[in-house]
Parts: C-alpha cells; sequence; structure tokens
C-alpha cells in the first residue's frame, strides 16, 4: 500500500499541533504562576468569582495541563477538559456581548480564537497523541 506524505508524517504533524496548540498556554500559565499576586489582582479587576482560585485553576490548566499535551500525557481526557477551560476563558474574560467599542471588538476576535482552539482540542481529543507521546509509551 502506498502512502502520500501526509500519512507518513501523521505523528509529527500531531506533536507540531500539540506543541503549536499549547504554547501559548504554557507561557501563560508560566507568567501567571511566577507573578501569582498579580495575577490574582487581575482576576479580581476583570470581575473573576474567587480570583484567587481563578488563578490557581488558571496556572493548573494553562501550565500544568498545557505541559502535559505537548509531551502527550492523557491526552483525550486533557484536550476535552481544556476545551472546557477555553470555553470558560472565553465566557468570563472575552463577553463582548457587553461590552462597547473598541473593547468589543478586540474581546469579539479573542473569543472565536477561543473557539477556535477549542475546535482544535476537540480534534486533539478524536485524533490521540500520535507515536510522539507518552501516552504511546
Amino acid at each position: 500500500m502506498r502512502y502520500n506524505l501526509l500519512d507518513r508524517q501523521k505523528d509529527l504533524i500531531i506533536l507540531l499541533a500539540r506543541i503549536l496548540m499549547m504554547i501559548l498556554f504554557v507561557t501563560a500559565g508560566w507568567g501567571k504562576l511566577t507573578a501569582f499576586s498579580g495575577t490574582v489582582g487581575y482576576f479580581s479587576a476583570i470581575g473573576a468569582p474567587l480570583p484567587q482560585v481563578a488563578a490557581a485553576v488558571a496556572i493548573v490548566m494553562e501550565f500544568f495541563v498545557g505541559l502535559a499535551l505537548v509531551l502527550g500525557f492523557y491526552t483525550r481526557p486533557l484536550a476535552l477538559l481544556m476545551s472546557l477551560f477555553v470555553l470558560g476563558t472565553a465566557i468570563i474574560g472575552h463577553h463582548f456581548w457587553n461590552m462597547v467599542e473598541p473593547d468589543k471588538s478586540a474581546n469579539t476576535i479573542q473569543f472565536f480564537k477561543n473557539m477556535s482552539i477549542i475546535g482544535g482540542l476537540w480534534l486533539l481529543s478524536v485524533t490521540g497523541a500520535g507515536r510522539f507521546s507518552l501516552d504511546r509509551r
């Protein structure tokens, strides 16, 4: 049977997709982890419920779950869990429907970026982590 380039490189593409999708979360999570009090202050300012808990959840999800997804560890369930987190951050942090310009335009883009990321996470939950992952070992 003959495979095209995409078939032969599928596992490498999945690895690169995991890295590209999670680089945003891992770097943001690291920033929150190393500046916890500032993160709590920011969450207070945007009206997040229980800002200290929200900051801790954000760090766990962005940094630790993000790293797990890069490494391909429990990829399918963690991708679904991350998609719920991303939906929550879209609703809490980018509620463009309650905003006026220029914040409305910027947050509309951010909200729909989150929706796109959710699509990628759902796809990852279906495909799995591929050969280059801890799941495969």
